[in-house]
């Protein structure tokens, strides 16, 4: 049996595969194909950390470590849905609704004092932030608009706000002593092992990281962000809002980047709340109430203050009736952009601000301008380039622009997103060094307590093979590719030297390529779009993030609909189904109704690109002809408009999987390429059409109830599963495949 690794994650993704997965095997195991899950889930990753603590009956293995062993091997074969990458609200609600459910974890520790509570909390902090994507990316990332989607989009164009040039929208960034401007970088000559230590005034050396490998070649970078200017910053913006009344909303990467931006959130909570935590900050902190975890959290916890609590709330009420006004997440309900450092996510909400004309909403349910504040300067001109076109030449037209798509940086842990175990909160002023195994200090930064210090590595290796990704997506399409890279910034100036000199050993002879710093890049690319014209972005790791939600959000309405494919460095593959940032609304949905808006495109397109790389490696000639025929059953639910629509009594995602069914089973029984194929599906193609109004019904008539799942982080299989499948007739004909190969 050929094998292909289902990821079992969170939130409606996971609700979705409960529905899609029985189909999935059903349809693959006609050719051979056994299709596993492995449980990469928040839950399961707590789960797995505490595996000694528990009953035999409760542990679960450690799925992720699996896979990441797995993805190193040319046998890879994993399809990777969106998971949770937890920041510590998301953490703590995961682990109390485990405890409820009978699971005897022990509490996240705020502030560990012994050696338990340390342990502890080393534990739980391998689970939250991007726990999952920096061990599976074992190669670099290859993300495109499929054709049948841009296609779709060209002729059902999403709806675009309208932009004024006279749009007061702005981005807001550091002009000095932030991440970007305090940047280090050195190249490695030799393997090694790395410290990172701490130098007080007084000489006394702590070490903040004992060891950090090093292979030949690695670029290894160190910066800080001033908290101090941070602040005077954020207060500047406060100030600079209040004076324009326009909305102040605050955009970070508070879930991947999990240490530094939960600090620098918290800083804007106390910034934006400055009278409130001028008056109580003692007994927030006495209570255990921190800026970090949010807004919401500090009013969630306000009983622990004692007889104070009514008047901070009330403190807090009369601050948000006050200028600047908050941007908010969610009006109705009061939670604003400052609740949960989970709930505003640059690299989504910036694109879908631009999207909605430049507009967010404010207290009231109104829509209005803003100063998007991105407090480090990295990338935060890249979005600034966007709102100057808009307001130059008004929305973008998904019926002509054209596409940028992204190969990026990022196998074994590249750039910023393998930062987390190399990123302090420094304790005391002093100076911050990176040393090597001679004593060398290769780094070195003066820093006062409070400050945010971080290192992050990026291998040879993989700088290598992004640069051959390039020159074969150039090369395949036809398109220019632009290296977003900035020669003024330290980091960036070693990459340029290294992609200038890898591009010498690939045939470059008539392709479009060019090195443009990342704001010279976007103008260019928008210059582009609007002539209908496709410029790969060759970018790395947080850039390919911020560039594969903002241009496909603007291009066809969402990035779950990109095609993600990560050709795996040892020959293996690793399929991204993409983004679940909308996911936990559609999870209360289902809740409330019964109804499930999450649509399963991107899952439908890697699936055919797995099949496909498995009949690459494996020579398993069906599996093309079942992924063929499912990238023209996905096809024809895009043009039949069978994808999940947004309001109770239409199609939902069960709706949208019933018809993939009933299209790849028809294109299975047309095709002529594999006769047993076509005698095996063409019953199964007869009976789906034949029942088709009926199932229809039968999925239509489950909605409009409330809905038990056991859980919301760690769901009842069970329960969930009868959930997702309400149809006992196109149940019946899917489980009477299961077993049956041509």
């Amino acid at each position: 049996m050929s094998t292909i690794i289902y990821t079992k994650t969170d939130e409606a993704p996971l609700l979705a595969t409960y529905s899609l997965k029985p189909i999935i095997e059903a349809f693959a195991g006609a050719a051979g194909i056994e299709v596993e899950t492995r449980d990469i889930s928040l839950a399961g990753r707590i789960l797995a950390q505490f595996a000694d603590r528990l009953p035999e009956d409760q542990q679960v293995p450690d799925a992720l470590g699996e896979l990441g062993q797995l993805a190193t091997t040319p046998e890879a074969n994993i399809i990777k849905l969106p998971n949770i990458s937890a920041s510590v609200p998301q953490l703590k609600a995961a682990i109390a609704e485990l405890q409820e459910q009978g699971y005897n974890l022990p509490a996240y520790p705020e502030n560990p004092q012994t050696e338990e509570e340390r342990d502890v909390r080393a534990r739980y902090d391998r689970v939250k932030g991007s726990a999952v994507n920096p061990v599976l990316r074992e190669g670099n990332s290859d993300r495109r608009a499929p054709d049948a989607v841009k296609n779709y989009a060209r002729s059902h164009p999403h709806s675009m706000g309208e932009w004024s040039a006279d749009s007061r929208t702005r981005v807001a960034t550091m002009a000095e002593r932030d991440f970007a401007h305090n940047e280090q970088s050195v190249v490695i000559e030799q393997q090694d092992a790395l410290t990172i230590q701490h130098v007080a005034a007084d000489g006394t050396v702590t070490v903040l990281k004992e060891s950090v490998p090093v292979l030949a070649g690695e670029v290894v970078d160190a910066t800080f962000m001033d908290v101090a200017a941070l602040r005077t910053f954020l207060a500047e913006q406060v100030q600079a809002a209040a004076a324009e009344d326009v909305l102040f909303s605050l955009h970070l990467k508070a879930t991947m980047m999990k240490v530094s931006d939960p600090i620098i959130f918290g800083h804007a909570v106390e910034t934006f709340f400055a009278d409130v935590f001028e008056r109580y900050g003692e007994q927030l902190a006495s209570a255990g109430l921190s800026a970090s975890d949010g807004l919401g959290g500090i009013l969630s916890g306000l009983d622990a203050v004692g007889e104070e609590a009514g008047a901070i709330r009330e403190a807090i009420e009369q601050r948000l009736t006050e200028l600047p006004r908050l941007s908010m997440v969610n009006s109705d309900k009061g939670i604003s952009n400052l609740h949960v450092p989970s709930d505003v996510i640059v690299d989504a909400s910036m694109p879908a601000m631009i999207r909605n004309g430049g507009k967010v909403w404010g207290p009231q349910g109104e829509e209005d301008d803003t100063i998007a504040v991105i407090p480090d300067s990295s990338y935060a001109g890249v979005y600034q380039v966007v709102i100057e076109d808009c307001k130059a030449h008004g929305a973008y037209d998904p019926t002509t622009m054209g596409s940028v798509p992204n190969v990026g940086l990022m196998a074994q842990k590249a750039e910023e997103y393998g930062s987390h175990d190399k990123t302090f909160e420094i304790a005391a002023d002093g100076a911050v060094q990176v040393v090597d195994s001679s004593g060398a200090v290769l780094m070195e930064h003066q820093v006062s307590a409070g400050d945010i210090w971080r290192a992050c590595q990026t291998k040879d290796e993989p700088i290598r093979d992004w640069v051959k990704l390039a020159v074969t997506r150039a090369r395949a399409s036809g398109d220019p590719a632009v290296f977003w890279l900035d020669r003024e910034r330290a980091h960036d100036a070693n990459l340029i030297t290294k992609v200038e000199t890898y591009l010498a050993d690939h045939d470059t002879d008539g392709l479009d390529l060019q090195i443009l710093s990342p704001v010279e890049a976007t103008r260019l690319s928008v210059e582009r779009i609007r002539q209908g014209l496709n410029t790969i972005s060759v970018t790395g790791n947080v850039l390919r993030d911020y560039n594969t939600d903002l241009f496909p959000i603007l291009e066809v309405g969402t990035s779950a609909k990109m095609l993600s494919v990560v050709p795996l460095m040892n020959g293996g593959g690793l399929f991204e189904t993409g983004a679940g940032g909308s996911a936990p609304k559609h999870v209360q949905q289902l809740q409330s109704e019964n109804y499930l808006r999450w649509d399963s495109l991107g899952e439908f397109l890697a699936l055919a690109e797995s099949l496909r790389h498995l009949a690459d490696r494996q020579g398993n000639a069906r599996a093309t002809v079942l992924g063929d025929a499912l990238d023209r059953a996905t096809e024809k639910v895009l043009s039949e408009g069978r994808s999940p629509a947004r309001r109770l009594g239409q199609i939902d995602n069960r709706g949208s999987h019933f018809y993939l069914a009933l299209y790849w089973a028809q294109e299975l029984a047309a095709q002529d390429q594999d006769a047993e194929l076509a005698r095996l599906f063409g019953p199964v193609a007869e009976q789906l059409s034949a029942q088709a109004d009926s199932i229809a019904q039968e999925l239509i008539d489950a909605q409009g109830s409330p809905v038990d799942l056991g859980g919301y982080y760690h769901p009842d299989d069970e329960l969930a599963f009868n959930a997702m499948r309400p149809s006992a007739t196109f149940n019946a004909i899917i489980d009477g495949l299961v077993g049956q190969r041509a």
